[in-house]
């Protein structure tokens, strides 16, 4: 984006555009999932959110090829409902955690081909090795897409789901939604999973959108050498996947989740003092940030599943989706606005978010335990 001319600020409105057209559909992610059933929404929604936006990237010139295909990408928000239905629904929940584990294994994999992109770089330029690159995963989000359709079957509940609103409207569907969301509410563990989800979604678009920026213009670290760190992230998460979170499986999520939120803080401050050109205390960063994203990421995806009720699934995630991306969206023109005035300060953003997220995890240890002892009392 910023090699084609945008700026600061066009990059957050866009990240803000995006999720705020998420916020219609994730609000109808729950009807389709339901009434399609899991696994064809799937199909259709990741070809739309996936397959198309990295064609418009590949021929994009300006800022309005980028926005086309933000507000495309935000499709996303109705296939991630679905396809985290048909991955949950009929699995033993005492293997959540190695499930989701092992989808993060696969995508860590990912990044050790980063170092390829790198050196593409370096012999293309950015601009013709980054098009490139959409197009090749144009067609593998293709490929996942259709694949994951063939190998599948429908979900128990997504059978009955599909069967009950067969001939509900969806404008019907969404009326049911007031008292789902009255349910919602008296579920404390729920709600304090919620402000944990919104922590981690506003810090990673954050992240994501400006973690590049701060690292070649205050840092000046040259574009070809960015893909040094994914390489570095993808090592250590592995490792963490198959060495620590053996270990830490056995363990209430309390304590990890906690030394997680603040390995992230330190990770952060680590970053905005790194001195010019310090490849050290951006590794330091990195090598931080990775085990906390190893040891945060399945133990929240557990944390979702448990603590939702699984015959309202759809339609509880689609609530709690629109509630985090009606407070997320702002964040991405907010940072942008910050970034313009001193590249640190949306990373300074993140940090006081992920001291919120380490008390919220405090809480929600603290009522999980409470109520494991009023069970085993009743019991």
């Amino acid at each position: 984006m910023i090699a084609l001319g945008l700026t600061d600020k066009e990059i957050g409105l866009i990240v803000s555009v995006s999720w705020g057209v998420q916020i219609v559909l994730a609000l109808l992610s729950g009807v389709v999932t339901d009434k399609l059933g899991r696994r064809l929404t799937t199909l259709i929604f990741d070809i739309l959110a996936w397959t198309i936006p990295s064609i418009i990237s590949a021929l994009a010139q300006n800022f309005w090829f980028f926005l086309a295909a933000g507000v495309m990408n935000s499709f996303w928000r109705i296939t991630l409902n679905s396809w985290s239905c048909l991955l949950v629904e009929d699995a033993d929940q005492s293997q959540l955690v190695d499930i989701y584990t092992w989808i993060h294994i696969a995508n860590v994999m990912v990044g050790f081909m980063a170092p390829l992109a790198g050196l593409l770089i370096g012999i293309f330029s950015l601009v013709p090795t980054i098009r490139g690159l959409y197009i090749f995963a144009a067609v593998m989000f293709t490929v996942k897409a259709v694949v994951t359709y063939i190998m599948t079957e429908e979900t128990g509940q997504g059978k009955i789901r599909m069967h009950e609103t067969r001939h509900q409207s969806a404008f019907s569907v969404l009326s049911e939604y007031s008292g789902v969301l009255k349910e919602l509410l008296r579920t404390p563990q729920t709600l304090y999973t919620a402000g944990i989800m919104l922590v981690i979604s506003i810090t990673t678009l954050v992240s994501g959108s400006f973690w590049a920026i701060i690292v070649t213009e205050r840092l000046h670290i040259p574009a070809q050498s960015l893909a040094i760190f994914p390489f570095v992230k993808s090592g250590v998460m592995l490792f963490f996947f198959f060495v620590v979170m053996p270990r830490i499986n056995k363990l209430h999520f309390k304590l990890p989740l906690t030394i997680g939120f603040l390995g992230f803080v330190v990770s952060n401050v680590i970053l905005i003092t790194a001195p010019d050109l310090s490849y050290v205390f951006l590794i330091v960063s990195v090598f931080l940030e990775a085990c906390c994203l190893a040891a945060v990421n399945p133990l929240v995806d557990q944390m979702v599943v448990l603590t939702i009720d699984p015959k309202e699934r759809a339609r509880i995630q689609s609530i709690m989706y629109v509630c985090i991306i009606l407070i997320s969206s702002p964040f991405g023109w907010i940072a942008g606005n910050l970034s313009t005035i001193n590249k640190s300060l949306p990373f300074v953003l993140n940090i006081g978010l992920f001291i919120i997220g380490a008390a919220l995890v405090y809480l929600a240890g603290n009522a999980s335990q409470k109520r494991q002892v009023m069970e085993a009392t009743v019991s």
